[in-house]
């Protein structure tokens, strides 16, 4: 052990840079079992690999943005890798097979070709790997001269989209399952100081697991633009992917909310969970 931390000291006068790094040299620079090595070359292994599609334009843009910076501050943090893509026309069920979870960070689904959609549908309905999904992910309709995405309403619910508040509203989201691991550590209620929620043709609840709830009632300022009962977070407990959508997704100024970033960051570790563990497993007779 002493010559490792000379060898760490002297490294960190000259050069201070990651000390797993400096790490994985020494046990490299000597004669160890293969087994060791090994064991050291996985510290500096990402725990698993994200896909981001996110809209490089828009409204949603500023979101986009603020989003990037977090999510990469996270994964730095917590030793995963994340993948950025602006357009699905890359995602096949090859280029997929990379990755633990798939973030769909306002990105609408409509105008995805053929072969994307395919492998998207296979990896959800297959679990092989996890989503999350915000905002944008549940405008359901005809839009931009597309037709509605039939299986897609039927993920999140056999919703269709129908209205939204254009001039934005402040409102507080109620924590209906506390069970779940996507709010652990999650107040009961919260508020959303700026949103422009959505409305759709029927409340998603008979046919997802619902988690949380925005209070219409709460609305700042009042708006006739309401459904009832409001599912904001939810998931579909039918498909074979762990998945999460999560309506809040508009304004930047979501970063500056604990209780978002923290439902954030359970369901990014409780939807990739399941691909993190097997990526990582070892096999029988190695350490």
């Amino acid at each position: 052990m002493l010559p490792f931390l000379l060898f760490l000291a002297t490294a960190l006068v000259g050069r201070p840079q990651n000390i797993i790094q400096y790490k994985k040299q020494y046990i490299l620079s000597r004669e160890t079992p293969d087994a060791e090595k090994l064991r050291w070359m996985r510290v500096a292994k990402p725990r698993f690999r994200v896909l981001a599609l996110y809209e490089n334009g828009g409204h949603h843009l500023d979101y986009s943005r603020r989003a990037k910076v977090w999510l990469d501050q996270l994964a730095a943090d917590s030793n995963f890798k994340i993948d950025y893509i602006t357009r699905p026309d890359t995602m096949t069920e090859k280029y997929l097979s990379a990755y633990a979870l798939i973030i769909q960070l306002d990105y609408a689904p409509y105008a995805w070709p053929a072969e994307a959609m395919a492998a998207f549908i296979k990896y959800i309905e297959e679990g092989r790997g996890g989503w999350i999904g915000m905002h944008h992910a549940t405008l359901l309709g005809e839009f931009d001269g597309y037709p509605m995405w039939p299986w897609f309403s039927n993920f999140m619910g056999g919703i269709r989209w129908k209205d939204y508040i254009a001039r934005f509203a402040s409102g507080t989201v109620h924590v209906e399952n506390r069970d779940h691991p996507v709010m652990k550590d999650v107040p009961d209620s919260f508020v959303i100081e700026k949103e422009e929620w959505y409305t759709w043709d029927k409340s998603p609840r008979p046919n997802v697991q619902v988690l949380a709830n925005v209070d219409e009632g709460s609305y700042r300022p009042d708006t006739t633009v309401k459904m009832g009962d409001h599912p904001v977070i939810w998931s579909n407990p039918k498909m074979g992917a762990r998945n999460v959508y999560i309506f809040m997704g508009h304004s930047p100024i979501l970063f500056d909310n604990a209780a978002y970033k923290k439902i954030l960051t359970n369901s990014i570790f409780w939807a990739a969970a399941t691909r993190a563990a097997q990526a990582h497993s070892v096999p029988r007779g190695q350490p």
